[in-house]
């Protein structure tokens, strides 16, 4: 895999777990939340919980890219800069989905 595909691989990766989050009321798209009750529908998410999931997520989508660069040749120490500049990038491409799930209206 050569740099310019494992590149855009990673940025799809991270737009892609960015908005898991929002598109999906199961914990990692994988864990149901539990019911109060045999007579209640399912239970949704708070916000809380989608963002420690975006937190999460993202340190996932770092340690693939992580192991993607080291594949490639070698992989470059960064400083905090770069871990606060991905983050914030991370948090923009979640935004679609929090629209969608938040500031979207229902009809």
């Amino acid at each position: 895999m050569d740099v310019s595909s494992s590149s855009w691989l990673v940025i799809l990766l991270a737009f892609a777990a960015a908005n898991l989050p929002f598109f999906n009321d199961k914990v990692f798209a994988l864990i149901p939340l539990k019911s109060g009750g045999a007579g209640q529908e399912h239970h949704r998410k708070a916000l809380i919980i989608r963002l420690l999931e975006l937190v999460v997520l993202y340190f996932v989508v770092g340690l693939i890219a992580m192991a993607i660069e080291a594949r490639i040749g070698t992989r470059f120490p960064q400083q905090w800069e770069f871990y606060a500049i991905t983050a914030c990038l991370f948090i923009v491409l979640a935004f679609p989905g929090f629209v969608v799930r938040y500031l979207r209206k229902r009809r």
